[in-house]
């Protein structure tokens, strides 16, 4: 990895960026010397096996998950039509900010997480700072999966156990299907895990229109004050927050020059399936929908979308396990045999961090009574920075640096500008979420809401 101010692929004199970004892609797509996994050809364990296609199906399944369910209600909270305008908005904005974080991969493919690129644009700070984030994203998206899980058990038993049996059921089974030491052991799995969630999702929909709520309210639009307002968009801003595994599905890419094809397939599938099913659910079910929205429907109807929503639930909770694991896993032995080879020490860590990072995590989930708020504060301190703002970032450094500083930001005005103001909404957004989040969890705090520590209460 290149120290700070190093670059992996300087800018040639008088060219401008964007065609130098051209040509490093294709290097960088077909060069091994500073690939992270380097050359794979006698190695035990290959890591770079994903096609483009498989990474698109596996961008879905770890995005379009339990965080799409929560949609209808924000639809209650804003209306229809914001609803749909803002969905659509924040498919176009992550769709921007995914070409960012590409284009800085093709150029540093030695970057294998966000801690990489924090490390080659702020130095070690910026390295380990982002790498807490990653790591801690990954063990509360996890944890939120889990709890999702319990849900869909609870739901389909009639709660007829303790719901901490229930997430811990759900964490063994997360934990074997997290096992796998390459995407690729789980790329598969991934194709059943969206199935899963497309096929719930109709059904929810369908079950939402046989049988809708008599006396709801479905309003065009609804004024509100910025705390409600703005605590109905944190869901539906990071149901598309996925950018924090970018890196590490393109390190395992085939031919990571493919990459925005994947990009580009989940964020059209994401928004347009996410627009259907919020307004459909939100039209027949009405202001009073809940959050998660299958429990709106019958309790046959529920359990019967639990039931099918299971196998994607229980997938993206694999993966964020598996890539908790990977963020440390890959950075103890980078350019070491025990990467690429059946070791009794690479195998035997590899599988201690499959276990500590479930394990953490439903300790987590059952055993801190604010867990829900500590994701929303996770969401807002590191998703807002990941999906939005740190992929301005990327251009602006690459292109100061690779480019003629200043000059250079003046020669491609409009990029600069769009670049800002993806930082600024990043700001924005995690300042707000944060003083949303810690809002309602005086809320709580307040009406006695709090469970107590490893509750059987939902």
């Amino acid at each position: 990895m290149p120290a700070r101010g190093e670059k992996a692929f300087v800018g040639h004199g008088g060219a401008s960026l964007s065609d130098d970004m051209r040509s490093s892609s294709v290097a960088g797509s077909g060069s091994s010397a500073h690939d992270v996994f380097g050359s794979e050809e006698h190695h035990d364990i290959k890591y770079k096996r994903l096609s483009w296609q498989l990474v698109a199906v596996l961008m879905i399944a770890e995005i379009v998950s339990n965080g799409m369910l929560s949609l209808p209600s924000a639809f209650a909270v804003v209306g229809m039509v914001p609803g749909i305008v803002m969905v659509a908005f924040l498919g176009i904005f992550a769709t921007y900010t995914s070409w960012l974080l590409v284009q800085f991969k093709l150029r540093h493919p030695e970057v294998h997480t966000m801690a990489d690129a924090g490390f080659i644009m702020f130095g070690p700070v910026g390295r380990e700072l982002m790498a807490f984030g990653t790591f801690a994203f990954a063990i509360f998206g996890t944890g939120g999966q889990l709890l999702a899980g319990q849900i869909a058990l609870a739901t389909l038993s009639n709660s007829k156990l303790c719901n901490l049996v229930y997430t811990a059921l759900f964490t063994v089974a997360a934990l074997f299907l997290s096992l796998p030491r390459t995407f690729h052991g789980l790329g598969y799995l991934s194709i059943l895990s969206v199935l899963s969630i497309l096929i719930a999702g109709l059904v929810g929909m369908a079950a939402a229109g046989k049988e809708p709520v008599l006396d709801r309210t479905v309003q065009v639009a609804v004024s509100s004050d910025f705390y409600s307002a703005f605590a109905s968009i944190t869901n539906p801003v990071f149901s598309f927050a996925g950018h924090f595994m970018f890196f590490v599905l393109i390190s395992e890419m085939k031919e990571p020059k493919h990459a925005m094809r994947s990009t580009y397939i989940l964020q059209s599938f994401t928004t347009i399936y996410y627009i259907v099913f919020a307004a459909v659910t939100y039209g027949y079910l009405g202001s009073k929908v809940s959050s998660p929205s299958f429990s709106s429907l019958s309790p046959y109807w529920a359990k019967v979308s639990y039931g099918i929503a299971i196998p994607n639930l229980l997938f993206a909770a694999a993966l964020y396990a598996h890539t908790a694991a990977k963020v440390i896993f890959v950075r103890i032995f980078r350019k070491s045999d025990h990467l690429h080879s059946h070791t009794v020490l690479g195998w035997g860590v590899w599988i201690a961090l499959i276990i500590f990072c479930n394990v953490l995590s439903f300790l987590l989930a059952t055993g801190v009574p604010i867990f829900n708020y500590l994701v929303g504060l996770a969401a807002s301190l590191f998703a807002a920075w990941f999906t939005y703002g740190v992929a301005g970032m990327f251009w602006l450094h690459d292109s100061y640096h690779d480019g003629d500083g200043f000059l250079e930001w003046r020669r491609h005005w409009g990029q600069f500008l769009l670049c800002a103001l993806t930082v600024l909404a990043g700001a924005f957004i995690c300042v707000g979420g944060l003083y949303v989040t810690i809002r309602q969890l005086m809320d709580a705090y307040a009406s006695g809401q709090i469970p107590s520590p490893f509750s059987c209460t939902a």
